[in-house]
């Protein structure tokens, strides 16, 4: 009878470990699918951007102004500082000083 008990025990246990490496692994099966939909969709993404870079020279003109400076040749180009750009009295501090 102790052999009987000692043995449902046992399987009990290996079952239990067998259990908790199964709900881990599928844990990582959903963070691996979860990983390739985001994967698959910034894919899908990037082919719609490469098929209007292929096809529409209208987009090409707009990406190439916008990611590279470029102008057209009767065209200026006026830049900003970004907000957080020292203020006039700080970039020169010494005509700040004698006001």
């Amino acid at each position: 009878m102790l052999l009987i008990a000692g043995l449902g025990v046992g399987g009990a246990v290996l079952f239990k470990d067998a259990h908790d490496e199964y709900s881990q692994l599928e844990q990582v099966e959903s963070a691996n699918r979860q990983k390739l939909a985001e994967a698959q969709e910034r894919l899908r993404a990037q082919e719609r951007i490469l098929r209007r870079l292929q096809s529409d020279p209208e987009y090409v003109d707009r990406v190439i102004r916008m990611k590279l400076g470029y102008a057209k040749p009767d065209e200026f180009m006026f830049r900003f500082e970004p907000d957080n750009a020292a203020r006039p009295a700080e970039a020169f501090p010494a005509q700040a000083k004698a006001r």
